[in-house]
């Protein structure tokens, strides 16, 4: 999470940047309005891609958890029953 959080900052301060640079650029008001507009769908654009690309990690990751998590519950299982069964053969001749 510290990654992402550190890319939205960056996009962030960017963002910040460019908006400052673009209201004190002399230019007519109808043509900056336009740049902040340009601007600010660009950077939505990209941040849309970016926390895009975070969610698919994560439910990526979070598939491999479970599979993982499966296997493991699945072998625990198994384990439990060989267990049960080798008590029961030694209650059988005990």
């Amino acid at each position: 999470m510290k990654t992402s959080s550190t890319i939205l900052g960056i996009l962030g301060a960017a963002a910040a940047g460019a908006f400052i640079g673009v209201l004190f650029a002399p230019d007519k008001g109808s043509n900056t309005r336009k740049k902040i507009k340009d601007k600010s769908k660009d950077y939505g654009d990209n941040i849309k891609t970016k926390f895009d690309g975070i969610v698919s990690t994560i439910t990526s990751n979070g598939k491999d958890i479970i599979e993982e998590g499966k296997s493991k519950l699945n072998q625990v299982k198994d384990d439990f029953n060989t267990i049960k069964d080798e008590a029961k053969t030694v209650k059988t001749n005990y």
